[in-house]
C-alpha cells in the first residue's frame, strides 16, 4: 500500500454528503432586458388528473396541461448609469498656437443606478403552496433580486429556500394566498431510451414558454459543466436528450407524455447540436422532499476524501485490485483523508484504506461512492467491505447528517 503515496495532484472528492457533480455548458443566459411574453394561467393538474394521469397524450395536450406550472425566473440588479462629459485638457503648445489652444477629453461618470434585468432561467411548481424547483446556478448570485413570472404574466418575489452544494438544484418559495398549479415527478426507473420527451423553458432568457420535442438519447451520462469562466462542477447520472435546449432553459422541466417530470434541464453540450442534459427526477424529488419536510436539505455524511481506482492506477501502483475507492488526503495539509469525528472516523477507517463495496455493491466506477450514499438516509447503517492493511474486512458505519455550509 505504500506505493499509493505516489498518487499526487489528483482530484479527490470530499463526501460531505451523498451528492455528486457533472457538466457541459450552463443554460443560464445573461442578457440585456427584454419584455417577457404573457399568456393565460389555469391549473396544470386537477385532482382527477393526478389520480388518473393521461397515457401517451398528444404533445399539444401535454403542453396545454403543464405549461401553467412553468415559470420564467428573472434576475434583476441595480446597475450603474453613466453619462459622458468633456474635460478640458491643457496643452503645452497653447502659447505657440495662441487663443488658449487645448483639448477636450471625453470622460464618463456615474450618475446613479437603475434596476435592470440582467439574466434569467426557468423553474416549475412542485406543490400548490408555492414551492419551485430550478437549478442552483440560476439563483447563485449575490446582490440581485429573483422574481418568477407565471404564464399569465403575474410576477412574484421568490425566496431562495435551499441550494444543494453538490447537485445543481435549488428550491424556491413563493408566499402568496393562492394555490398554484404544479407538476409531479415520474419514476426514474421507468425512463426508457427512445421515449418521447418535451422540454419547456425560457429559451435564451427572451422567449418564455418555449416548447421543444425530442427523445431520451442516453441515460446515466457523466459530464463536467461550467459557466464558461472559472466555475466548473461534475454531474453524474444525467438524462441525455435531443430536444432542443438553449441557454435560459436551465431549471425547466423535461417531461414524458404523461405530463410527468422525468428531469430538470441543466446543461447543453457546446459546439454540438441537440445534445442536452437533465438531472433525473429521483434526485431532484429527494431534494425537494427534504426541504418540504425539514426546511433544509438533509443528506447523509460519511466523511472521507477518496480517489476512484482504475486499471491504470492499479497497474502504476502495483495494487492487487482494480476497483474500489482509495481513501486519500487532498492537495493541502489541511485536507485530511478522514474527517475527524465523522462516521468514517468513528468506524475506524483510515488513510490508504480501499473501500471495495457498499452493502454488496462493488465500487467499480459505474456509480460513484457519493451517488450510492445518496440513496441512503441519515441514521441508516451500511456495511462497507474494506481492504485495510492488506486484509479484507467488513465494517459497519452509521451515516450522520451532513452540515449545510
Amino acid at each position: 500500500m505504500k506505493d499509493t503515496q505516489l498518487i499526487h495532484n489528483v482530484f479527490v472528492s470530499f463526501i460531505v454528503s451523498a451528492v455528486v457533480f457533472l457538466g457541459g455548458y450552463y443554460l443560464l443566459q445573461h442578457k440585456n432586458p427584454l419584455p417577457l411574453m404573457q399568456t393565460g394561467q389555469q391549473p396544470a393538474l386537477t385532482e382527477d388528473q393526478l389520480q388518473t394521469p393521461p397515457t401517451n397524450s398528444s404533445v399539444p395536450d401535454i403542453v396545454e396541461q403543464v405549461i401553467p406550472a412553468v415559470v420564467s425566473i428573472s434576475i434583476s440588479a441595480d446597475v450603474p448609469v453613466f453619462e459622458q462629459y468633456y474635460e478640458d485638457f491643457w496643452s503645452p503648445f497653447g502659447d505657440f498656437f495662441g487663443n488658449g489652444f487645448g483639448f477636450q477629453i471625453p470622460r464618463q461618470r456615474q450618475i446613479g443606478t437603475e434596476r435592470q434585468e440582467i439574466g434569467g432561467g426557468t423553474g416549475f411548481f412542485v406543490s400548490p403552496d408555492g414551492y419551485l424547483v430550478t437549478n442552483k446556478h440560476v439563483v447563485d448570485q449575490e446582490g440581485v433580486e429573483y422574481t418568477a413570472v407565471t404564464q399569465d404574466g403575474e410576477t412574484y418575489d421568490v425566496e431562495v429556500v435551499a441550494k444543494d452544494p453538490s447537485l445543481d438544484v435549488a428550491i424556491l418559495k413563493i408566499n402568496a394566498d393562492t394555490d398554484f398549479p404544479f407538476l409531479t415527478f415520474a419514476e426514474t426507473e421507468e425512463i426508457r431510451l427512445g421515449e418521447t420527451v418535451v422540454a419547456i423553458g425560457n429559451a435564451l432568457a427572451e422567449f418564455p414558454n418555449s416548447v421543444s420535442v425530442g427523445v431520451v438519447s442516453g441515460l446515466s451520462r457523466d459530464i463536467v459543466a461550467g459557466d464558461g469562466f472559472r466555475f466548473r462542477e461534475s454531474l453524474e447520472g444525467l438524462i441525455q436528450t435531443d430536444a432542443a435546449i438553449n441557454r435560459g432553459n436551465s431549471g425547466g422541466p423535461l417531461l414524458n407524455l404523461n405530463g410527468e417530470v422525468i428531469g430538470v434541464n441543466v446543461a447543453m453540450a457546446g459546439g454540438s447540436e441537440n445534445i442536452g442534459f437533465a438531472l433525473p427526477s429521483d434526485v431532484v424529488r429527494s431534494v425537494y422532499e427534504s426541504v418540504a419536510e425539514h426546511g433544509e436539505i438533509v443528506r447523509p455524511f460519511l466523511g472521507v476524501r477518496y480517489l476512484q481506482i482504475t486499471e491504470e492506477i492499479a497497474a502504476r501502483n502495483n495494487l492487487d485490485i482494480d476497483y474500489g475507492v482509495l481513501i486519500v488526503r487532498g492537495e493541502t495539509r489541511g485536507d485530511l483523508a478522514v474527517i475527524p469525528g465523522s462516521p468514517a472516523d468513528k468506524a475506524g477507517l483510515t488513510e490508504n484504506d480501499i473501500i471495495l463495496e457498499i452493502d454488496g455493491q462493488k465500487l467499480d466506477g459505474s456509480k460513484s461512492l457519493a451517488a450510492l450514499l445518496r440513496t441512503y438516509g441519515v441514521g441508516e447503517k451500511i456495511t462497507l467491505k474494506v481492504l485495510q492493511d492488506g486484509e479484507e474486512k467488513e465494517i459497519e458505519v452509521e451515516l450522520e447528517k451532513a452540515k449545510n455550509d
